[in-house]
């Protein structure tokens, strides 16, 4: 669902719209003199590495999965530590 509200309403609500914007996840738009002139959205919801991984085991098939997980033991075996954090592979 898109709303529409006037620049005036925005200016004298903006945490109100910035809430709405971020716990309602919808767009709003943004007229002046009736002509829309901006689009406000949602950003994209942040996932942890769980949460965007947590699907993944139904696409694979089982010989894939049991793969990828003895990869991962073999890994973390040779070193101490991982590294902390998730690099972005689609980041250039």
């Amino acid at each position: 669902m898109v709303r529409k509200i006037t620049a005036t309403v925005l200016a004298r609500n903006l945490s109100e719209v910035l809430d709405r914007l971020a716990i309602e996840r919808e767009q709003i738009v943004i007229e002046r003199n009736n002509r829309e002139v901006a689009r406000l959205l949602p950003s994209p919801s942040r996932l942890t590495a769980l949460e965007a991984m947590s699907d993944l085991f139904r696409t694979l098939p089982a010989s894939a999965a049991a793969g990828w997980e003895r990869d991962s033991r073999a890994v973390s075996l040779r070193r101490t530590r991982l590294s902390k954090g998730a690099r972005n592979p689609w980041d250039s």
